[in-house]
């Protein structure tokens, strides 16, 4: 059958939008001036129309006048993905989120394995097919945690196809004079972009530079700081933070004279997260001066006297004065000095004491909460081990609350400061003694895949939570989690647990039996997951 000629004055190209708009209500009720009259030739119209630019949308670019040929892309080194692998790409590129009828049932779930896919094909240093580039763009436009994998799997070609399809403007913006060539190698090659280009091109210059050559990503910034806008001063401000170094210090001193309070704000937190920086020590003897041990009464107490006022220097190093709402001033200012002091000065200060002595010593008039919250955060921000394993304390300790780690967020940004084995070693402990209902923000700082013992907690959790009957719907989420972290290795000591189980009388309805469907898709996904790094040539 031919296609139905368009009437005369049909744009060349219709927009997809336009398309999809009038294909969702229907040509009876909308019938724009580009389609013929009719009720047989308006919808056949349509479709040709959406034929031909689908055709257009595949082959990676737009309708345009006929103009010079580009210039190819340039040359990938890299070796090319094996068959399996390549195969394997397509189908996880082919998943669509929100398919189905809601219940995912024992299939794995293929969209949550593609970052995981993404990042072990980067690590084996392997080029994608060309013709799944457009696949592997658009997926990584509709979802930014994909992004930084993507685009380091996609490799020079996808600027190249960014610069012919607008809708992949992201790639440009990602990558340094994305926009203009390529990637500039030297500080001085940078120059031009960095005066003329678009904010998220500097943005992104600025963080590459400072990667590579810390000094001259901070003389770049140096050059135009003082006629920058301050959300922008802000945003390259926050640059500096990867190789923070002594020398950084000048210039972050000089950023606490900024106008802006957000500004100050984060220099001072940079400066405080320098070992030995002026701010750190003036800190330090500001907060000196409102903490000490009290020998006098029955056993050393830590007494505080919080700050009667937040005095021009203060605010020059960034205590902010004006507390949120429902804070006092005085523990909010008290708070800002102590997270902002090195730890390291603490010993000194409170007799010689480690920091596990120091958080077990009780703290006089309430304080106690106040104080150790600001610890937690120079912990975090200092990133010092002794002082987050104190503060976190033994993970059976009842209720798993630490001497001073008060919620559940400030323990995983805690434990996030130790090393990898460490941090799962102490959630595996915090597992088996209290169960899940509480670990999911702990279970996600931890590296993956997950260490044995960690792994062995979380699977013997869960299979009490299914004997004891409790509801399975609320442990979807460690489920999840456990698909995509667990070491493919386990996936056959867990098949037991697939089958379905005698129910407690007092059980949730059904519960077995998403128990068991619940395990069987774990031990799918896991051979999966061992499948796909198999494909990948890895053990």
């Amino acid at each position: 059958m031919s296609a139905t000629p368009a009437p005369e004055g049909t744009p060349g190209a219709v927009p997809w939008e336009e398309l999809v708009t009038v294909a969702l209500l229907g040509t009876d009720r909308r019938t724009p001036s580009w389609l013929p009259p009719g009720r047989e030739a308006a919808p056949r119209a349509l479709l040709d129309l959406a034929a031909v630019e689908t055709v257009r949308r595949r082959a990676g670019l737009l309708p345009a006048p006929a103009g010079a040929r580009p210039e190819p892309a340039e040359p990938d080194p890299r070796p090319v993905l094996p068959a399996a692998a390549a195969r394997r790409l397509t189908m996880l590129l082919s998943e669509r989120p929100g398919s189905g009828d809601g219940r995912r049932g024992s299939a794995p779930d293929l969209m949550e394995l593609l970052p995981q896919w993404l990042s072990l094909a980067c690590e084996r240093g392997f080029a994608p097919p060309p013709e799944a580039l457009p696949a592997l763009l658009d997926a990584a436009r509709g979802r930014t945690d994909l992004r930084p994998a993507a685009l380091a799997f996609a490799g020079p070609r996808a600027l190249w196809l960014a610069r012919l399809n607008p809708h992949w403007r992201f790639v440009l913006r990602a990558t340094p004079g994305g926009g203009s060539g390529p990637p500039p190698k030297e500080p001085e090659h940078g120059a031009r972009l960095w005066q003329e280009g678009l904010f998220a091109e500097r943005v992104a210059l600025l963080t590459a530079l400072r990667a590579r050559q810390p000094h001259a990503a901070r003389d770049l910034l140096a050059s135009t700081w003082a006629t920058e806008r301050a959300e922008d001063r802000l945003m390259f401000l926050d640059s500096l933070r990867t190789g923070l170094e002594p020398a950084d210090e000048p210039f972050l001193e000089q950023a606490l004279l900024d106008r802006s309070r957000t500004v100050r704000a984060t220099a001072a937190e940079l400066l405080s997260a320098l070992p030995g920086s002026a701010l750190a020590g003036r800190m330090a003897a500001r907060a000196a001066a409102c903490v000490a041990v009290d020998r006098t009464r029955r056993e050393p107490t830590i007494v505080v006297e919080a700050p009667h006022e937040c005095d021009p220097g203060m605010e020059r190093d960034g205590v902010v004065p004006r507390p949120p709402a429902g804070r006092g001033e005085r523990s909010w200012w008290l708070g800002q000095l102590v997270e902002t002091a090195q730890l390291g000065s603490w010993t000194a200060r409170l007799g010689g004491r480690t920091p596990q002595e120091i958080t077990a010593l009780p703290v006089a008039d309430d304080w106690r909460c106040e104080l150790h919250r600001a610890w937690c955060r120079a912990a975090v921000r200092q990133r010092d081990t002794d002082w987050s394993r104190a503060l976190l304390g033994a993970p059976s300790a009842p209720e798993a609350g630490g001497p001073g780690a008060v919620s559940l967020a400030e323990r995983a940004r805690l434990l996030s400061a130790l090393p990898p084995a460490e941090r799962a070693g102490w959630v595996a402990g915090f597992v088996s003694a209290h169960g899940l209902s509480e670990a999911f923000q702990l279970l996600g700082v931890c590296e993956v895949p997950w260490t044995a013992p960690l792994g062995r907690a979380v699977v013997d959790a869960l299979n009490i939570a299914r004997d004891a009957g409790s509801y399975p719907w609320s442990f979807s989420g460690v489920m999840g989690l456990a698909e995509r972290c667990l070491d493919p290795a386990q996936a056959s000591h867990l098949d037991m647990l697939a089958a379905i189980p005698d129910e407690p009388e007092d059980a949730s309805p059904g519960a077995g039996g998403y128990w068991a469907e619940a395990f069987q898709r774990l031990t799918t996904t896991l051979r999966l997951r061992a499948t796909m790094r198999e494909e990948l040539g890895m053990p």
